[in-house]
């Protein structure tokens, strides 16, 4: 297991954190699939990591929706910021997968899963969505909780 649900930081909206809960159980699950291609690195094994894969950017592409919607009917003002976020993660995403499927290095995979996906993850929930569900919970941004 790369994420225990557990550690994972808590937001003010149970509607992001259950979608959260969602992402551990599809990267948790495509890590296990990335851990036995290296270890037996046959075709079917790797068809079935980029199904893994595809089905996780699908999910995050719903999720990311799911947030950017809310944050415009709410008129969160930083909306531009964080949909920044979301699209350059989109984006490495796709260029992991995409590199992936042509050269097979599963060492960069994994790399990326553990070390840059992680980061950036707790980081992302830690501050953009803690300050965005704050936001949505009480109607006020930071710089207006200060005035």
């Amino acid at each position: 297991m790369l994420i225990d649900k557990n550690n994972l930081p808590l937001v003010a909206e149970d509607f992001m954190n259950d979608v959260h809960y969602e992402d551990v159980d599809i990267i948790n699950e495509l890590h296990s699939k990335a851990v036995i291609f290296k270890e037996n690195t046959t075709e079917e094994n790797k068809q079935e990591l980029i199904a893994c894969y595809e089905k996780w950017y699908d999910h995050t592409v719903k999720h990311f929706k799911g947030e950017e919607a809310v944050m415009l009917e709410r008129r969160f003002p930083p909306y531009m910021m964080h949909k920044g976020e979301h699209d350059r993660c989109l984006e490495h995403m796709a260029y992991v997968l995409n590199s992936f499927k042509s050269s097979s290095d599963i060492d960069a995979l994994l790399n990326y899963l553990e070390t840059d996906l992680l980061n950036w993850l707790l980081n992302h929930i830690q501050t953009m969505d803690t300050v965005t569900a704050n936001f949505f919970k009480t109607g006020m941004s930071p710089c207006s909780a200060m005035h």
